[in-house]
């Protein structure tokens, strides 16, 4: 069956050309319908958790899960699942930047993850659990990588982060 992605409630057309017009980039930066509204994409683990947890933080107004970061344009779960498309299990989140700073996201993020572990969080383990921090603009990548310094220098100054700090792929 086929979709009609333009049924869809806002902003699942924009998720969804995004992913069919650049399926192993990330063009977006922000929502296409609504300017104000910034776009930020984390993996902590499982994403159905990371997922509740995003949307009870004021000023957030959209979260979707799915996969991000593998080299297959179209994976599938079952694909994801035995590691065979690089994927890791993510949460995009659409959030008002006047209500809610990226820097709040992180707090969040950081809290909820052990940045520590490698390809996995609490039960569930594989390179799709993966933790990762998915930057979409420069100031976004400064200021995550500022705070991962942070996170080093105060919390673990000599043990290695596992989590990944790189720009974010198609969604």
């Amino acid at each position: 069956a086929v979709i009609d992605y333009d049924t869809l409630d806002h902003p699942g057309p924009e998720l969804a050309r995004a992913a069919i017009e650049s399926p192993l980039e990330n063009p977006l930066i922000q929502s296409t319908q609504d300017p104000h509204i910034s776009i930020a994409t984390f993996a902590g683990g499982c994403f159905w958790g990371m997922e509740l947890a995003f949307q009870r933080v004021p000023g957030v107004v959209y979260t979707t899960v799915g996969y991000t970061q593998g080299r297959e344009e179209y994976p599938t779960y079952g694909q994801v699942s035995v590691e065979a498309t690089g994927h890791t299990e993510a949460v995009c989140v659409y959030y008002n930047a006047s209500e809610c700073t990226y820097e709040d996201l992180l707090d969040l993020f950081f809290e909820r993850v052990n940045p520590l572990t490698v390809n996995g969080q609490g039960r569930d383990y594989g390179k799709q659990y993966r933790t990762g921090v998915y930057y979409h603009t420069p100031e976004q990548e400064n200021i995550a990588r500022a705070r991962f310094e942070h996170e080093q220098r105060t919390k673990y100054p000599n043990k290695a982060i596992a989590t990944e700090l790189k720009a974010s792929l198609a969604f």
